[in-house]
C-alpha cells in the first residue's frame, strides 16, 4: 500500500499560502518503522512518499526508511518504491546520489519567476535563488524531477513567464495548481488575468508541440490526455486513501485536510488500518449532488473530497472558484488538443493517448 509519512510538521519557510501550522513535532524511529512495516502488510506493491512540513529537516529518517525497505524488498519480493515532496532548499549532492540509487521520484515546490511572491525563508528573505541553483542540481541527477507550482492570486502576473522560465530550466514535467484555503483570496479580476496567463500557456504548449518537445504541463496536458481515453475524474480516489497520510504520531487519515479530525481516524501504524472505516468511506458518493447535472461533472475535480473540505469545510460541495478555474481549464484544454489534432493528428495520438 501507498503511505504519505508526514515525517515533521516543521519546515524552514514560510510560504503566504500554506494552510499548515508549523510546529516541531516530529516522526520517531519506531513510528517510521512500524509505517513501514504496515505498506508492505497490503498488495504486491509498497510505496511511502516524504512529507512535511520540511521533509529534508529529517534526512536520517529517510536514510532509515530507505535501508529498511529496500531491505524487506529484498526479503519479500514486493516492489518498493519512494518519492518526496520538498521545497528544495536542503538538497545537497549525497541526498541525491542516495535517492537517485533509490530511484526516487521528487517534486520540487518551485513557483518559478513568482517563488520570492509567496515562498520565502522563516526570517522573510527571499529564496529564488537558493532553489533555483538547487533545482539545477536535482535535475542533475534525477531529470525526471517534477516542479510543482502553487499559484496564488499575487502570483497570477508571473503564470506564464513561470511555465517558460522552469521549461529552460530543464524540467519536462510541471505541475500548476492554484491556491486554495483562507489565505487567499481571490477576486473576478484575478480569475480574468488568470485566463488570459493559460491561454498564453497554451499557445506556448502549441509551440513546443509544433517543435516536436515533449514539455507535460498537468494542468492542461491532463485535461486533453483524460478526454482521449475517457477518463472519468470522479473514478479517482475520493478520500485519499490510496495514499493515506500517516502523521509524526503515527495516526491514519484519508487525507492531508483531514488530518486532527477524529472523525476521519482510520487508525495508527501501532494497531493497523480500520477497514471497516475505510469501505465506509468508499462507499461514500464522490460526486457532490450539485455537479450531478453540470455537462462537465466527469471533467473535472469535483470528486476531490480533501479540496472540497479545504475549500469549503465540506467534502460534498464544490468551491465557486474551484468551479469557475475547472471550466476555464477545460475550454482552455479542449481549444488546445483541438488545434494540435488538426496540426498533426498521429503525433497528437502519440503524445496524448
Amino acid at each position: 500500500m501507498n503511505l504519505t509519512l508526514h515525517l515533521t510538521d516543521n519546515c524552514n519557510l514560510d510560504c503566504s499560502y500554506c494552510i499548515r501550522e508549523k510546529c516541531p513535532k516530529d516522526m520517531s524511529e519506531e513510528v517510521l518503522l512500524k509505517a513501514c512495516d504496515l505498506a508492505f502488510a497490503q498488495g504486491i506493491q509498497a510505496g511511502l512518499c516524504f512529507f512535511g512540513g520540511e521533509p529534508l529537516l529529517k534526512k536520517d529518517l529517510i536514510y532509515k526508511a530507505l535501508d529498511y525497505c529496500e531491505k524487506k524488498s529484498a526479503e519479500t519480493g514486493i516492489r518498493f518504491e519512494s518519492k518526496m515532496t520538498t521545497n528544495g532548499t536542503l538538497l545537497d549532492e549525497e541526498f541525491l546520489e542516495r535517492a537517485r540509487d533509490a530511484k526516487m521520484g521528487i517534486g520540487l515546490s518551485f513557483d518559478g519567476k513568482a517563488q520570492d511572491i509567496c515562498r520565502v525563508f522563516a526570517n522573510g528573505s527571499p529564496t529564488s535563488a537558493v532553489v533555483e541553483e538547487k533545482a539545477k542540481l536535482l535535475l542533475k541527477y534525477l531529470p525526471d524531477s517534477v516542479a510543482l507550482a502553487t499559484i496564488a492570486p499575487q502570483a497570477v502576473p508571473y503564470y506564464f513567464e513561470s511555465i517558460k522560465y522552469l521549461h529552460d530550466l530543464g524540467f519536462r514535467k510541471v505541475s500548476f495548481v492554484i491556491a486554495y484555503g483562507h489565505k487567499v483570496n481571490w477576486t473576478d479580476e484575478d480569475l480574468d488575468l488568470l485566463r488570459t496567463e493559460l491561454e498564453k500557456t497554451a499557445e506556448y504548449l502549441k509551440e513546443l508541440f509544433i517543435k516536436n518537445e515533449r514539455f507535460y504541463m498537468s494542468a492542461i496536458n491532463a485535461k486533453i490526455s483524460d478526454c482521449i481515453k475517457g477518463k472519468n475524474n470522479a473514478e479517482r480516489c475520493h478520500l485519499g486513501v490510496r495514499q493515506m497520510p500517516v502523521t509524526p504520531d503515527g495516526s491514519l487519515y484519508p487525507c492531508t485536510s483531514f488530518i486532527g479530525d477524529k472523525a476521519y481516524l482510520l487508525g495508527d501504524v501501532f494497531n493497523g488500518i480500520n477497514n471497516e472505516k475505510v469501505i465506509e468511506m468508499a462507499k461514500r458518493a464522490a460526486t457532490p449532488e450539485t455537479c450531478l447535472e453540470c455537462d462537465l461533472v466527469k471533467r473535472c475535480t469535483n470528486s476531490c473530497g480533501c479540496a472540497n473540505r479545504m475549500n469549503t469545510g465540506d467534502e460534498n460541495k464544490v468551491s465557486p472558484l474551484q468551479c469557475t478555474y475547472e471550466r476555464m481549464l477545460i475550454e482552455i484544454s479542449d481549444n488546445l488538443g483541438e488545434e494540435l489534432y488538426q496540426i498533426d493528428p498521429v503525433r497528437f495520438a502519440k503524445f496524448y493517448s
